[in-house]
């Protein structure tokens, strides 16, 4: 289905999201400082060397030298889906969180922020291939009063399943680390038996490349998704037994 506005949408459940969480223009008071962050991140002209394990990188994984100041401009993810993240995880609470991809932490902020925003403090953990980054991350975290958030540093291909083994389950995901088709595929179905009626999965960049527009596509076919959410950039993925299948393409 696309529905390029709420009109078009007639599922209870996705009305109440594009009406609660998508069309929510509320400032929540954690934004500015998150948005603060990322200001003194954009400033930052330190110089660190990068491990990149995902799309574009070696069997083993490519080196760089860069500046925060480049990787805050160009890997942290905007303000306008940063606070869509802030705004999901206010709006379900998950309190058993995963997140593929820290870079700088922004985002990482962004989830923590609103899982915890009615007072609890979820299990929350957030995967990074640099070292550099998630010492980088850590800090931004503890600054922001984030300092719960677990870092595993490591490649997703070597962290994810032993993490897994160690959660009772999934209440959330945001995949955002290694825009690859097959890779992207794995995780989701690793991600998949910890997973429950309710879990929300956010896929990145779902239309990046022709890889993921068709790790993508057979995301949505998979019997276990009931409800898909296209937003161009991101791809929500609900796992609702009680629902009909639907998959919208919505306009954000």
């Amino acid at each position: 289905m696309n529905a390029k506005t709420k009109s078009g949408v007639h599922s209870p459940f996705v009305y109440d999201l594009v009406t609660q969480v998508l069309e929510d223009k509320t400032e929540y008071p954690e934004y500015a400082a998150i948005e603060k962050l990322r200001l003194s991140l954009l400033n930052n002209k330190l110089v660190t060397e990068v491990e990149d394990f995902g799309a574009g990188a070696t069997e083993r994984g490519s080196t760089y030298e860069r500046k925060v100041s480049e990787i805050a401009a160009k890997a942290a993810k905007p303000a306008k889906w940063g606070k869509l993240l802030y705004r999901l995880c206010r709006r379900f609470q998950p309190q058993h969180m995963i997140e593929l991809g820290t870079s700088l932490g922004i985002s990482s902020a962004y989830q923590a922020a609103g899982a915890s925003s009615e007072g609890k403090t979820p299990e929350f953990h957030t995967l990074e291939g640099s070292a550099n980054l998630v010492e980088l991350s850590q800090i931004n975290l503890k600054d922001l009063g984030y300092s719960w958030v677990n870092a595993v540093q490591g490649n997703f291909d070597e962290t994810l399943q032993p993490l897994l083994d160690q959660m009772e389950k999934v209440d959330y995901a945001f995949i955002d680390g290694n825009h690859r088709k097959e890779p992207t595929l794995r995780y989701f179905e690793q991600l998949l038996p910890k997973c429950h009626n309710g879990t929300l999965l956010i896929f990145d960049d779902i239309y990046w490349s022709k890889d993921m527009s068709e790790a993508w596509e057979e995301i949505k076919a998979h019997p276990r998704v009931t409800v898909s959410v296209d937003l161009f950039y991101l791809g929500l993925v609900f796992l609702r037994e009680e629902q009909a299948e639907e998959h919208f393409v919505i306009r954000f």
